[in-house]
């Protein structure tokens, strides 16, 4: 049997620190810690930010600011900050990390597999042909090639050369 080591995630499956109470898309921002938390960018009514348990590299998130469990809460000014966040980061993640496709959605309710079923936010998942392998299916276990803080600081350097 061949070993699989990953010690980085230990700091995923035992952090140091318990998390914060309340929700991760009000606390977070307002901690005023973007390298800490991986916020990539701060919008006029959303903002950017890698998922700490991600599904694929580079897989983040655009959530608005303000505290709404539907989408069909938001005004069109929240909504239009969304989708471009949403644009900026595909023209991002393609530069930075070339992937063959995307999932994209939100997940409204718990019901329908939302996190944090109260605050809205928008999911981009990279995809490469080939992501899907054996190691999910037979070893309960999901390979991620690259630390989250190098693919924060790849998608920040990125972001900034890919600003529309």
């Amino acid at each position: 049997m061949e070993q699989l080591w990953a010690p980085w995630r230990m700091a995923f499956i035992e952090p140091k620190d318990p998390p914060p109470p309340g929700c991760i898309f009000c606390t977070q921002p307002a901690a005023n810690e973007d390298e800490k938390y991986h916020i990539l960018h701060r919008g006029e009514h959303c903002f950017m930010m890698l998922n700490l348990y991600p599904y694929n590299n580079g897989h983040l998130m655009v959530a608005p600011y303000e505290h709404v469990g539907a989408l069909d809460l938001l005004s069109a000014e929240t909504l239009a900050d969304m989708m471009a966040q949403a644009q900026w980061a595909l023209r991002a993640l393609r530069k930075a990390m070339n992937p063959d496709g995307f999932n994209m959605g939100i997940n409204m309710g718990k019901v329908a597999g939302a996190g944090f079923a109260e605050h809205i936010h928008y999911h981009i998942v990279p995809r490469w042909n080939g992501d899907t392998n054996f190691m999910p299916v037979i070893g309960d276990v999901k390979v991620m090639p690259e630390h989250l803080d190098s693919v924060y600081q790849k998608l920040l350097q990125t972001l900034d050369e890919t600003r529309a």
